[in-house]
């Protein structure tokens, strides 16, 4: 292996050259690879580094073991949850994700997600930013099961989907749609059998490499032109705006107390009983 196709090693995600393809591994298997805050910093700097990687002509990323990512980390001490949030502070922390994952959408070569398991909240979002999603049928993708934040998500959603489907999504907590019906929504490209899934999108990356890197740049960047023109960047950083605006709410701050004082799952079936819904004195 010369100096040229070394690839740096990462906490949280890896980087396994296949050729002309790089597969971005998300490695928090025993979390599901829910993101933490260095795991989504290990992620932007990987797609810095692949930007710069003359070898690798095509990106795809996937999750390791049972799940592509199951999003944010909520737990007890995730800054996630934190109940400490100054509001611009946290506005600052929600837009830094989002700019991580502009990374993809401005990245200088085609990104393509492969996504099997739970695909779940943030999770949907990274992949809205990619080129390409290709999906198992039996895969999982949806929302939050509890409702610690508000419109950080499903807009993004929206211009894939339509707005009544993103509605239909955010208004119920936990939503969920298999893989065959995101990619008849329109929020995935296609839909395959899981079994066959790493093999069609090594395939498909194939393809698209043996078009020359430039033009597959400028072809992204005209794509990419025409949505931000019908306004995809800004729509972007709105989320964080409500998301922020939210996390400082009465509500909020209720559902992130009961995550730090009992844990994701104590929450979320506390809010599944109806318990933590604060609608009881009013």
């Amino acid at each position: 292996m010369t100096e040229e196709t070394l690839l740096p090693e990462f906490k949280f995600i890896s980087l396994d050259r296949e050729g002309v393809i790089t597969w971005l591994t998300f490695n928090r298997a025993e979390r599901l690879n829910a993101m933490n805050a260095e795991m989504t910093t290990e992620i932007g700097e990987a797609l810095d580094l692949l930007a710069k990687h003359d070898p690798t002509r095509v990106i795809i990323i996937r999750g390791a073991g049972r799940a592509f990512c199951a999003g944010y980390d909520l737990q007890k001490d995730s800054s996630s949850v934190a109940h400490d949030h100054d509001p611009v502070d946290d506005y600052d922390r929600l837009i830094e994700n989002m700019n991580r994952f502009m990374k993809i959408w401005d990245h200088p070569k085609p990104v393509i997600a492969a996504v099997h398991g739970y695909c779940l909240a943030g999770a949907t979002q990274l992949c809205v930013f990619c080129n390409i999603t290709v999906v198992a049928e039996d895969a999982v993708i949806g929302l939050p099961a509890i409702p610690a934040g508000g419109g950080y998500i499903t807009p993004l959603w929206t211009p894939l989907v339509g707005p009544k489907r993103a509605k239909q999504m955010a208004f119920v907590a936990n939503s969920r749609i298999s893989g065959t019906t995101s990619s008849e929504w329109g929020w995935s490209n296609y839909a395959v059998p899981a079994a066959e899934l790493e093999e069609n999108v090594r395939q498909l990356a194939k393809e698209i490499a043996k078009i020359p890197a430039r033009i597959l740049h400028m072809k992204k960047v005209s794509i990419n032109r025409v949505w931000d023109a019908m306004g995809f960047r800004n729509i972007v950083p709105m989320g964080a705006e409500t998301d922020a605006l939210l996390h400082a709410s009465e509500d909020v701050v209720r559902l992130t107390k009961a995550i730090r004082a009992e844990g994701l799952k104590g929450a979320i079936a506390r809010f599944s009983a109806g318990e933590l819904d604060g609608n009881t004195k009013r």
